[in-house]
């Protein structure tokens, strides 16, 4: 069943205007275990000095954090992972 689990990743959302290949996690709005919807903000993330809110690509239940507040990624990395519904 895990194969069908959804990546929740930051290329989608990376702003055009940016050169930087690195971010933050800011925050966090939803928990593992909590059911989304598609499009609901999960999450917060910084690039450069950009605040940019990450929408959950499916709906389904948020079954892994993968990189916490304050954790540093590269563009495209996953952040999360979604069970769809």
């Amino acid at each position: 069943m895990s194969g069908d689990r959804v990546a929740v990743d930051t290329a989608a959302v990376w702003p055009d205007d940016v050169e930087a290949e690195e971010g933050v996690v800011v925050n966090w709005f939803a928990r593992e275990g909590r059911a989304v919807n598609e499009g609901e903000t999960l999450c917060e993330i910084q690039v450069e000095k950009v605040s940019v809110d990450v929408p959950a690509p499916k709906a389904g239940e948020l079954v892994e954090i993968v990189l916490g507040e304050d954790d540093e990624f590269v563009k495209g990395d996953t952040l999360a992972w979604i069970q769809p519904s």
